[in-house]
């Protein structure tokens, strides 16, 4: 350890006096370190810098390095101070509702329903905040919907601002640290998703460095340790583990078959390094974790992992947007693409040592553009591994088409509400339940729904992060909400469901009602207990819109039990009558159906050597790579969890 740190001081001695001898005098360096995946070169004077608009942009290409420039902490100003000049200095008419400070980084997140008003003509009211206030400005809109998961998360990363710091400079060294080895091969690990679906984990290993893409568990298996968690029998994990050699963790998106199991890795100290991931999967997949707590208490489980142990997650994840590259470790380079699965997922590309080898790994993933997102991204700079989801893997696997699914899942609708009944949606609160909205939305603009539209769990906190984050939302939204004006995620026609008692007044109502409510599996959470009390009338029906994992209380239904035995108050089992119409409309799933898992591998460009398929039932992920193998010439594998592939 003592050998790798004079390394690196030796490294950041080069590039001291590099910098140097390129940034103007007047601009006064105080301080040149790594922070995360980036070089930061700390400055009294940033405005001398910034005059020269290629300058950065010239030094980075120099050094290989990601480069920011952040006023030195000295000379920012307190942030009482700071906010009261950018309230003077801003025009009220820019309507500024709220200001917060990240002292990790130097920047003041300034939100405003104008944000136009707030960088002025040219930038000038920016560059006027810069020089009085010395923090770095970044302007954002007004989110239409206030998060309290955006919220706690801000005022973490702002108290916790010094041990961020400390955090990130460590992270830094890592990366940047003399490779011991020359990249020679590269091999992956499945310690979980593999021929199943649920607790998705990827070990990625080279002869310099350990990654692990997503962490995931089962929530469906909570019985058996065994199916529930990622492999820790697995001996290059628990090898990676105890000797502390993770350089870092990746998550593909925020459902807890994929991130789950983060926090228990920080409350057993069994991690300590960088989180990878985009900034909307960050947000939801903490608001997950914190339900997922929920449930295991209100079901009468002692929790995986505690608030405080969240809270480490999100001290550890280093936010990208989609297309940014950024060094994870010596030898490893990650960018995150537009999966289209839900908001935020990503698809993981590494590029391995000195071009050696590339791989994509999809994670979940949808292939077609929905109301809600874009599809997936299918070019890349180079590529010759590809490891992709097989959750509709099977011959026989064709979703129905987007238009037909939104026809029949208004007929019954229609059809339900006519004879006084109820319809019930288990949706994930992430993803299904904005998708079904935004159809339900449309249809009520023209007069298509008569009846309110109830939203239950968390999918109306979840909905408030999707407003926060409109860039990832789909070509069709981003138009609706910024040149057009209307934002439907607010439409008078949902309704938040509070607490219990009003979720029992809305199921003692006479009066017909849509209820949206988590989760998506019948797994915990308010649809169960709307399922329990609904079930027994016919007059009511339950619509599957997502896939319903193996095990779960919403694969019995699906499969036409009419009797279910559940735990009732007081710990009594009580059977439940399965009266009400059950339906599955599977077009709104997020996962690719075979048709475009197919396409995808046709279109991926440039088309890779080999595809792994994952993330499936077992004859799902042999099915999928017997096929690709057959039309496509290209070497295939379908691997079992604890398999390990060489791939070079």
């Amino acid at each position: 350890m003592i050998k790798r740190e004079t390394q690196v001081d030796e490294i950041l001695k080069d590039i001291r006096q590099r910098v140097s001898q390129r940034i103007p005098r007047e601009a006064k360096i105080t301080e040149i370190e790594f922070e995360g995946p980036e070089l930061v070169i700390y400055v009294k004077n940033p405005e001398a810098i910034m005059k020269d608009g290629e300058l950065i942009k010239d030094l980075a290409k120099d050094l290989k390095k990601r480069i920011s420039i952040r006023p030195d902490p000295e000379v920012l100003l307190p942030p009482e101070e700071a906010e009261k000049l950018i309230f003077e200095i801003v025009p009220k008419e820019a309507e500024i509702t709220n200001i917060s400070f990240d002292p990790s980084v130097g920047e003041v997140l300034i939100e405003a329903k104008k944000p136009g008003l707030v960088i002025g003509k040219n930038g000038e009211t920016l560059r006027l905040i810069t020089q009085k206030v010395r923090w770095a400005p970044r302007v954002v809109r007004t989110p239409p919907l206030q998060s309290q998961t955006i919220y706690s998360i801000r005022q973490i990363l702002q108290t916790e601002s010094k041990d961020r710091r400390k955090f990130l400079r460590q992270v830094g060294r890592n990366i940047y640290r003399k490779p011991e080895y020359k990249s020679r091969w590269i091999r992956i690990t499945g310690l979980g998703g593999f021929r199943e679906v649920g607790r998705s984990a990827l070990l990625v290993q080279t002869d310099e460095s350990f990654v692990l893409v997503d962490f995931g568990v089962n929530v469906a298996a909570m019985n058996d340790p065994y199916k529930a968690f990622p492999h820790f029998d697995a001996p290059e994990f628990q090898y990676v583990l105890k000797e502390g050699l993770l350089d870092a963790i990746i998550i593909t998106h925020a459902h807890l078959d994929h991130s789950g199991m983060l926090p228990y890795l920080f409350r057993y100290n069994l991690f300590d390094g960088p989180i990878y991931t985009t900034p909307p999967t960050r947000d939801l997949m903490v608001l997950l974790q914190k339900d997922f707590i929920e449930i295991q208490q209100s079901n009468g489980q002692d929790p995986l992992y505690r608030p405080k142990d969240i809270k480490e997650v999100i001290k550890h994840t280093i936010t990208l947007d989609y297309g940014e590259v950024r060094d994870i470790s010596p030898d490893i380079r990650l960018t995150l693409h537009n999966a289209g699965h839900i908001l935020g997922s990503a698809i993981v590309h590494l590029h391995i040592g000195n071009g050696l080898h590339n791989i994509a790994i999809t994670g979940d993933f949808k292939f077609i553009p929905t109301k809600l997102l874009e599809p997936a991204n299918a070019k890349f700079p180079r590529l010759e591994t590809l490891v992709m989801e097989s959750t509709y893997g099977g011959s026989n696997d064709i979703q129905m088409p987007r238009e037909e699914a939104e026809k029949r899942l208004i007929e019954v609708i229609h059809h339900t509400i006519k004879r006084g009944g109820k319809v019930l949606i288990p949706a994930m609160a992430v993803g299904r339940a904005q998708e079904v909205m935004m159809v339900l939305e449309e249809y009520a603009r023209i007069g298509g729904i008569d009846a309110p539209i109830y939203l239950d769990g968390m999918i109306w906190e979840a909905t408030a992060i999707h407003t926060a984050y409109p860039e990832y939302l789909s070509r069709r939204l981003r138009e609706q909400i910024f040149k057009e004006g209307y934002n439907p995620f607010l439409s008078e026609i949902f309704h938040p469901v509070a607490n219990s008692r009003e979720r029992q007044d809305i199921i003692d109502s006479k009066e017909p009602a849509i209820i949206i409510a988590s989760s998506g599996m019948l797994v915990g959470g308010p649809s169960v207990e709307y399922f329990k009390q609904l079930a027994p009338d016919p007059k009511n029906a339950i619509i599957f819109v997502s896939y319903q994992a193996e095990g779960t209380l919403g694969r019995q239904v699906q499969n036409g039990a009419r009797e279910i035995p559940m735990i009732g108050e007081g710990g009594r089992t009580e059977v439940i009558k399965v009266n009400m119409d059950v339906h599955t409309i599977d077009g709104f799933s997020g996962h690719a159906d075979r048709r475009e898992l197919m396409n995808y591998v046709a279109k991926v460009r440039p088309r890779p050597e080999r595809v792994i398929t994952v993330h499936g039932e077992p004859q799902k992920c042999l099915d999928l790579a017997t096929s690709i193998h057959k039309k496509f010439g290209i070497s295939t594998r379908a691997p079992n969890n604890l398999d390990t592939i060489r791939l070079r």
